[in-house]
């Protein structure tokens, strides 16, 4: 069983609702060759029919079983896939109000669906939108993935609802004309009680570890923050039974302006109940410089910490996660090599290690842009998820 504690969803006056606020809930073969006397060909030949059966049946018996790989994360049970494109779960919209202030660069929102506890998701999983309408050859438009921005028991724990975060997606094309993001623009303009048609939940990348005592460190630009809010809420807002978290959550969160910064009093709340075992570091790169009068962007900001988080990364419960924008990981990389250097380790091999140890975990770039595949271009651009702001979070 499970119980939120008092916390609230960081949302200003003006939002709409048909909802109420935050609610408590409780693992070769040996052969031995004998002198044999002589033996006719008749013999001989049974004699190696046997033998050949003999050595056969040996090697069934001994064939060591192939180990099943034990991920370290919390997967049991994992529901993916419950509902497609073709039968869509309809939820209803509860509540849907913007979080970034008016001078932002761009709008999010952050949204609530009902569920009625039909879509079983984990912390870390996705799900999928279709919007209403058709696309421009008058079929229905395509679904789009989104993180969740919800833990497993929903922003008002009882398990019946889904959250999610999203950018409205408006940019010029070459043509200079005003595109809107079919998808995103949907989302953001639902009112409460309209239907929404949801899929999913996927994914199993995300998943948090299992390990209770975990260095988790998480790294977003954007509404990347999305899946970190519900690793977040589990970690802090809620108790359970079978897991309390005890180890460290560092947030990393990168966005253009102050003004674009998403859940910070959740944040703050959360550094107020656990400051032990709770960090976050903002990347403000329209705003702030570092010491060199750089712009601070994701990267320049872990950078001041680079010492410290190649030692919690030489650590067996050490997990990075990353949802963002794809450049993202290259800075990264550009920190670590030289690090990793000094005490004789290749930075490419030793990632691929975390990776193959379930420690390296990074979404694939859904989430802090509405690709190009949004407005029904399906381009290549659009599926390797492009950025339409790519400059305010990453060197280039």
């Amino acid at each position: 069983m499970a119980a939120v504690t008092a916390a609230a969803v960081s949302i200003p006056s003006s939002s709409t609702s048909a909802a109420a606020a935050v609610t408590k809930a409780s693992p070769s073969p040996a052969h031995c060759f004998l002198p044999c006397p002589p033996r006719t060909r008749a013999h001989q030949r049974g004699l190696l029919l046997r033998a050949q059966v003999s050595t056969t049946d040996a090697a069934a018996v001994a064939a060591p079983a192939k180990k099943e790989k034990i991920s370290k994360k919390q997967d049991e049970g994992v529901v993916t896939n419950k509902y497609r494109p073709k039968e869509p779960y309809v939820g209803k919209c509860l509540l849907n109000t913007k979080i970034t202030a008016d001078d932002a660069p761009g709008e999010t929102w952050h949204m609530v669906f009902s569920t009625e506890g039909e879509i079983p998701y984990r912390e870390g999983q996705s799900i999928g939108v279709i919007a209403d309408g058709v696309d421009k050859n008058g079929k229905p438009h395509k679904l789009r993935l989104y993180s969740i921005a919800s833990s497993a028991l929903g922003d008002f724990g009882d398990s019946k609802t889904v959250s999610l975060c999203v950018k409205r997606l408006v940019y010029t094309n070459d043509q200079g004309e005003i595109v809107k993001g079919v998808c995103s623009n949907f989302l953001c303009d639902l009112k409460p009680g309209s239907d929404v048609k949801i899929t999913g939940p996927v994914g199993k990348e995300m998943l948090m570890p299992k390990d209770p005592n975990a260095n988790i460190i998480m790294l977003a630009t954007g509404t990347g923050i999305a899946p970190f809010r519900s690793f977040l809420w589990k970690m802090f807002f809620e108790k359970y039974d079978d897991y309390k978290f005890n180890g460290l959550a560092w947030l990393f969160l990168g966005v253009p302006t102050s003004s674009s910064l998403l859940y910070k009093e959740e944040f703050d709340k959360m550094k107020t109940k656990a400051p032990e075992n709770f960090r976050v570091d903002y990347a403000v790169s329209r705003e702030q410089t570092n010491a060199q009068g750089e712009k601070m962007y994701i990267q320049t900001r872990m950078a001041e910490y680079k010492e410290e988080l190649w030692e919690l990364l030489k650590k067996d419960n050490t997990y990075v996660y990353m949802c963002g924008l794809k450049g993202m990981e290259k800075g990264i990389d550009d920190i670590m090599v030289s690090l990793a250097a000094k005490d004789g380790i290749d930075w490419a091999d030793y990632k691929k290690q975390l990776k193959k140890g379930e420690q390296w975990n990074v979404e694939d770039g859904k989430q802090e842009c509405e690709n190009r595949s949004d407005i029904g271009e399906g381009s290549d651009e659009g599926r390797r998820g492009v950025s339409q702001s790519n400059e305010d979070h990453v060197l280039p």
